[in-house]
């Protein structure tokens, strides 16, 4: 065969099979009500990654791809040693800043006293001034005597107030390192299912080096797209079926979460009816949580399948659309 008729015969089987695909999904949307849009689409979850915060070395990793974990579940853990000693450093600092507190405090008691001291003292030689016994200058050296006590306990003061701040900066390092232990050992965001393991045991990530990544069982959708006729007559919240090819004879009940505010495959320039309505708008339809979590053994997500969706309010669903579920477990 040459290869001119060779590919005229490529071409004229993709148009039998646009064709046909066109025919199919008129046929699919005249065998509805015309309140009900249907689409195609997969099944998709929101995907989540589990990341070092900090570098460092990966210790170990508790789960395997195809694991379902919880939220806060503890999935793996990085090398600490380090980071252990540097707060063993600071907790020293911690304890010798309360010393420190301790030495200024006992120097304010200690100066009280004096300047206490100093106050009788001054007392006794202003009454034996009174009565002749007592010379002015000893009255003047027992009150700078008591100046310099006064001064002596401000000082006395302040040594305690710097300490504090000593206490607080220890203790706020001592704080920072344990927050980074504390994320040296990492969590689940989500309840989900492990998607891929990313780093192994031995491993040296950098800030932030992804470890796991995860699949959000809570969170799982069909985006399916749809005209600009339909999609206008579509309210957030709406009624949605999803019944997918792996498994015709099952419906799943689900509702419209989002609906795109900007349309896709749109032409530069929207003039006439005919090219708005080639307009189409992505359309997200989410399982609802509660029954995810019943069937999260079950859930898997790329599944190709069909979505409808209730146009306004009104309208009953066809019998063959009403929810069918499959055996738990």
């Amino acid at each position: 065969m040459k290869p001119i008729v060779r590919w005229i015969a490529l071409a004229c089987v993709i148009a039998a099979a646009a064709g046909g695909g066109w025919y199919w999904w008129r046929a699919e949307q005249d065998d509805l009500p015309d309140y009900i849009a249907a689409a195609n689409g997969r099944i998709e979850a929101e995907e989540v990654n589990v990341a070092a915060k900090y570098g460092g070395r990966v210790m170990e990793v508790l789960v395997r791809e195809g694991d379902t974990v919880e939220a806060g579940q503890v999935v793996a853990r990085m090398e600490t040693a380090e980071v252990e000693a540097r707060l063993a450093s600071l907790e020293a600092e911690v304890a010798r800043a309360r010393e420190a507190r301790a030495e200024a405090q006992a120097g304010v008691v200690q100066a009280e006293s004096e300047l206490r001291l100093a106050g009788q003292d001054l007392a006794r030689t202003e009454s034996l001034i009174a009565k002749g016994y007592a010379t002015r200058e000893r009255l003047d050296q027992q009150r700078a005597q008591q100046d310099n006590g006064r001064a002596a306990l401000q000082a006395a003061k302040a040594r305690v107030a710097t300490a504090e701040r000593g206490i607080e900066a220890a203790e706020a390092n001592v704080r920072q390192v344990k927050a980074e232990l504390a994320e040296a050992v990492l969590r689940s965001p989500r309840d989900g299912r492990v998607l891929y393991r990313l780093a192994e045991p031995g491993e040296v990530l950098a800030s932030g080096g992804r470890v796991l990544s995860v699949l959000d069982l809570t969170d799982v959708h069909m985006i399916v797209f749809l005209p600009t006729g339909q999609v206008g007559r579509i309210a957030l919240g709406a009624e949605a079926r999803i019944v997918l090819d792996a498994a015709p004879d099952y419906v799943i009940p689900g509702e419209v979460s989002f609906v795109s505010p900007e349309a896709q495959f749109t032409p530069k320039q929207v003039e006439t009816q005919s090219e708005r309505e080639k307009l189409m708008f992505r359309v997200k339809i989410r399982i609802a949580p509660a029954l995810l979590r019943r069937y999260a053994e079950q859930v898997k997500t790329g599944l190709p399948g069909m979505a409808y969706v209730k146009l306004g309010r009104t309208g009953e669903w066809p019998e063959r659309l009403m929810p069918h579920l499959p055996p738990q477990g």
